[in-house]
């Protein structure tokens, strides 16, 4: 049950709140957006809320990158064992890596751009919004909140200060990637992956 209904109808709104979370439209630099996706395909498309290929961009990421074993060809490389880098790196799977991780790049650069050209469509519109709305799994509306408490939850629990900003969805990947620790240890000249808790 919506508790409001939007009677304008406008074609762009600054913010829509669901019961998975509130989503809100503003600028983003797109340099920043794209270098998020530089550090780690899917995360630019996770600040965008493009959730579903933020999400797909990242699992894609980590399925070449173990099946390609490029973190372990960086290590030998680092150690300067270059002849060992070369031998363990799996070719068709690098060859899958880079263009994915150049299209993470690109994608989420011109997306930010055409998501910074709506924002300014949709804030000359100035339309009404639902703020708040009542669902039969939960309660969600729209309040300030402030940046230093969700980086203070964050910081004890991962994921925590995504649900304190409502972003269900991020904080349930925050959490259970944040929950894990993995790493890449080199065993008789294969990898493996060591999950801690």
């Amino acid at each position: 049950m919506q508790n409001d209904t939007n009677t304008d109808r406008a074609r762009r709104y600054k913010a829509y709140v669901s019961p998975l979370g509130t989503t809100q439209i503003h600028l983003r630099n797109p340099n920043i957006i794209a270098w998020w996706s530089a550090a780690f395909p899917g995360f630019g498309h996770l600040l965008l809320s493009k959730y579903l290929r933020g999400f797909i961009l990242f699992i894609w990421e980590i399925v070449v990158n173990v099946h390609s074993q490029l973190n372990l060809s960086m290590v030998y490389t680092f150690e300067g064992r270059f002849e060992q880098a070369t031998s363990v790196l799996e070719p068709r799977w690098v060859l899958l890596y880079i263009p994915v991780y150049i299209y993470a790049i690109w994608d989420s650069y011109r997306t930010s751009v055409d998501m910074n050209k709506e924002y300014l469509l949709a804030d000359r519109e100035n339309a009404n919004f639902i703020n708040f709305q009542v669902t039969s799994m939960e309660i969600n509306y729209l309040d300030k909140r402030e940046p230093w408490i969700a980086v203070m939850w964050s910081f004890f629990m991962p994921g925590t200060g995504q649900l304190y900003i409502h972003r269900i969805l991020t904080a349930f990947f925050y959490h259970r990637m944040g929950g894990h620790y993995c790493i890449s240890i080199p065993c008789v000249g294969r990898p493996v992956l060591s999950c801690y808790r």
